[in-house]
């Protein structure tokens, strides 16, 4: 199948252009404040975007998670919330739901994806077992750690580097994990975590025949394989577009054949599953489901409602369906790329291939002269905020935090800036803004200073760290 973009798919059609598969029907509005006011704001926040106000923000491309509209479907949904404390009938829609599109036997609801971490990690995780995993994600290795895990990253080289085009950078390495095995022992290891479209590599997917060649792996040593399932759907938009044989198969054939390779997984629905919050685990063991069942009281909710109203479930199981529209996954997708296409043609650096929910700016080609002790890509969000508004948010250092015994900074070789696209919010003129800003801030790249940190929380520092200019 050839690749589809904006611009190849208005050729398929002609004179036709391209468009979304929706109409607006509610619109917000949106602030535009002076370069004084950001100054100000941005000051006030420490240079941190997390720490703006959202009011002070034009557009906001600081995280896909729970930044969703929901469909007039999904709002009527909202009025049919069923609040019961126990039993509540749309508790049993997001089950079926789940089932039918994911294929899991057991589910539990929770608040959001970091509840569903959470328990994994808490039934699943020995005190000095390793886990696995094809690239840390932030709070998926806090918790993991957190249970007394340790993580170790088992991706494929080609995930590290931002120039490589390599189709599917978020496979795992069998041999990086074969080495585990062979070193640890199987007994050692907690399970393999596998997460779709791989966030920190820049929303780089994983093939069908990865997924399948671990399957074989992990049951010739007894691991079991726990999905990160977040964004599934738009890993399975790429093995449609990009695996031979798959070409024909729907995003839900796709999808619900990946999950059947994998021991159950972990979803933060505020991203494919089109809604503002919630979240859910699903596994087939059933003992491991009592276990989490039992657990799940104690730290969400009830297993029939997991610290979510019943309208949220209703709102969850309505965007499930929505999600693997492939009409829908095609727009999503190719949004992102237009912004993405409209940098690489100004020469702009970014992580390529162009991943599925975000454009990654590539902090470390963007200011080499910055050390990354000086923190490029935070100090690149910071100076895309200043130019225009635009909130992003920094994947580099900052999010790697210090390693555990040295207390040194990680140093990961991938800085990343990135520009995070909501589903079903922002139009292509926005897009067309967020490129210039970009572009205007590369021009005067060479005049940029770094920062330095001068407030560090503890745990996942990124979220409320403060900077000062150097």
């Amino acid at each position: 199948m050839s690749e589809l973009t904006p611009k190849t798919m208005g050729q398929q059609f002609g004179r036709r252009s391209w468009a979304e598969p929706w109409k607006i029907k509610m619109v917000e509005p949106l602030t535009v404040t002076s370069r004084e006011q950001r100054e100000r704001a941005l000051t006030e926040a420490g240079y941190n975007t997390f720490l703006l106000r959202s009011e002070d923000v034009y557009i906001d491309l600081l995280t896909d998670s729970g930044t969703n509209a929901m469909s007039d479907r999904q709002w009527a949904g909202i009025m049919l919330g069923d609040e019961a404390y126990a039993g509540s009938r749309n508790f049993y829609h997001l089950e079926e739901a789940v089932q039918t599109y994911y294929g899991y036997k057991y589910m539990v609801p929770t608040h959001q994806g970091r509840g569903a971490e959470h328990l994994i990690s808490q039934v699943a995780i020995k005190h000095g077992q390793y886990v696995p995993g094809n690239m840390y994600f932030t709070t998926t290795r806090l918790h993991q750690e957190l249970a007394g895990g340790i993580f170790v990253d088992v991706i494929i080289d080609e995930a590290h580097d931002a120039t490589s085009l390599h189709p599917f950078k978020g496979n795992i390495d069998l041999d990086k994990l074969k080495a585990l095995i062979k070193r640890e022992g199987a007994g050692r290891i907690a399970y393999v975590s596998l997460a779709g479209t791989v966030n920190m590599a820049g929303g780089q997917p994983v093939s069908l025949a990865n997924v399948k060649a671990l399957r074989a792996l992990c049951d010739q040593h007894g691991l079991k394989i726990y999905l990160d399932a977040t964004r599934m759907m738009e890993n399975a938009f790429f093995i449609q577009e990009r695996e031979a044989g798959y070409a024909d198969h729907s995003i839900a054939a796709i999808l619900k054949e990946f999950c059947g390779y994998t021991d159950g997984a972990w979803m933060s629905a505020k991203k494919d599953n089109l809604v503002n919050i919630g979240g859910w685990l699903a596994v087939n063991d059933s003992d491991l489901f009592e276990e989490i069942r039992n657990l799940v009281v104690v730290y969400e909710g009830l297993h029939t409602y997991g610290g979510l109203a019943g309208r949220d479930m209703e709102a969850m199981a309505i965007g499930i369906a929505e999600g693997v529209q492939d009409a829908h996954i095609r727009s999503r997708i190719g949004q992102v790329r237009y912004l993405g296409e409209l940098l690489t043609d100004w020469g702009i650096p970014i992580v390529l291939p162009i991943g599925g929910h975000a454009i990654f700016l590539d902090a470390r080609r963007f200011y080499p002269h910055i050390p990354q002790s000086e923190f490029p890509a935070q100090t690149l969000a910071a100076e895309l905020y200043l130019d225009s508004g635009i909130r992003s948010m920094e994947r580099g250092v900052v999010s790697a935090g210090r390693d555990p015994e040295t207390g040194d900074h990680h140093y990961p070789k991938l800085e990343l800036t990135r520009l995070t696209i909501p589903r079903r919010v922002y139009t292509q003129a926005h897009m067309d803004v967020v490129a210039e800003s970009v572009k205007a801030v590369y021009d005067v790249r060479a005049q940029t200073r770094g920062l330095k940190m001068v407030f560090e929380p503890k745990y996942l520092r990124f979220f409320q760290a403060r900077f000062e200019r150097l």
